[in-house]
């Protein structure tokens, strides 16, 4: 099954791969078969362990073969098309995140396979996911969000194969990925919007600690601060009744319909009475109330930078733009 041909100048590992492949092409292999083992194979070829194992580690990484531990190698899957897996890792499923991946996803080579994951700002749901697939995947993109301790499971895959995605913590600066400067952009956007946000009496930012940036945060307190601005912080809207005068920055689509139900409820007029300031700009946003002002980076552009650094294996980080849209409602 396995042919090697030490005068030839294609590398051995690579002969390994070549012969599996070509054994699943005519059919000596099928889904489910054993594979001969590395032991087998280095002893019959007198090649390095390490040799052989590096073939076997490329055919698992594109999922045509996996390891069961105590048993052997078997064939997964009869797809050799597939040259490289990629293990993508998002916090949570929204419009913008969808703009993200399709980007990303017309981007790539058809012989690149993606599977998507979410971990839904849970440490152990995080953890087990990773955990769960070290060694099966030649690239990992995470997207951390504000997880802490994320870099103790992160040490577990090769550095070179590790791109961060949206945030970049302290922990994580070590390694390549594209990001947003949350406390540089929010504080750049109000400073841009002071001429109308400065008639409102008070800003208020809605914050969730388990979900939102801690850059966001620190962006709009300084901002308020070197203002000399009345400022609160709210966690929830549920039991807040909007005031005349209040300008409400909201990270969130589901506080944002929140807030508009209670301003219609209370009869007051958008941009006149109370302003909103809502994050990451989707066409909904450009239609609902006349238009809502938005703080928003380009989740099209993200994912396509992200193709190309992952396609050419770039070493480097890029802080993706970020853009004030104001429109009706401030």
């Amino acid at each position: 099954m396995i042919s090697i041909n030490k005068k030839k100048g294609v590398p051995k590992y690579q002969q390994i791969v070549f012969s599996i492949e070509k054994a699943i092409i005519r059919g000596v292999l099928k889904k489910g078969d054993q594979i001969p083992s590395i032991n087998t194979i280095k002893e019959e070829h007198n090649l390095s362990r390490d040799t052989v194992l590096v073939a076997f580690n490329e055919l698992k990484n594109r999922g045509i073969i996996q390891s069961i531990v105590g048993k052997g190698y078997y064939v997964k899957s009869e797809n050799i098309n597939i040259k490289k897996k990629i293990f993508l890792l998002f916090d949570e499923l929204n419009s913008f995140k969808e703009d993200l991946y399709s980007a990303f996803i017309n981007r790539l080579d058809e012989n690149i396979q993606v599977d998507i994951y979410f971990h839904h700002f849970n440490f152990n749901v995080f953890k087990n996911i990773l955990e769960n697939n070290i060694g099966d995947y030649n690239q990992y993109i995470i997207m951390p969000a504000n997880l802490k301790n994320t870099s103790s499971i992160l040490k577990k895959i090769p550095n070179d194969k590790v791109y961060i995605l949206d945030q970049m913590p302290e922990d994580l600066m070590s390694y390549p990925g594209i990001y947003q400067n949350f406390k540089k952009d929010i504080y750049n956007s109000l400073n841009k919007a002071f001429n109308e946000i400065y008639r409102y009496k008070k800003l208020l930012l809605v914050f969730s600690e388990d979900k939102q940036p801690q850059g966001m945060l620190e962006g709009f307190l300084k901002f308020c601060k070197d203002k000399n601005l009345s400022c609160e912080v709210l966690h929830s809207l549920t039991h807040k009744i909007p005031k005349k005068g209040e300008l409400y920055v909201i990270p969130d689509d589901k506080n944002l319909l929140r807030i508009i139900k209670k301003m219609k409820t209370n009869k007051l007029i958008l941009s006149e009475d109370i302003g909103i300031i809502s994050y990451n700009d989707t066409l909904l946003k450009e239609i609902v109330e006349g238009g809502i002002t938005t703080i928003s980076t380009n989740f099209s552009e993200m994912g396509s930078s992200l193709a190309e650094m992952v396609l050419n294996e770039k070493i480097e980080q890029i802080e993706n733009p970020n853009n004030l849209i104001i429109r009706n409602s401030l």
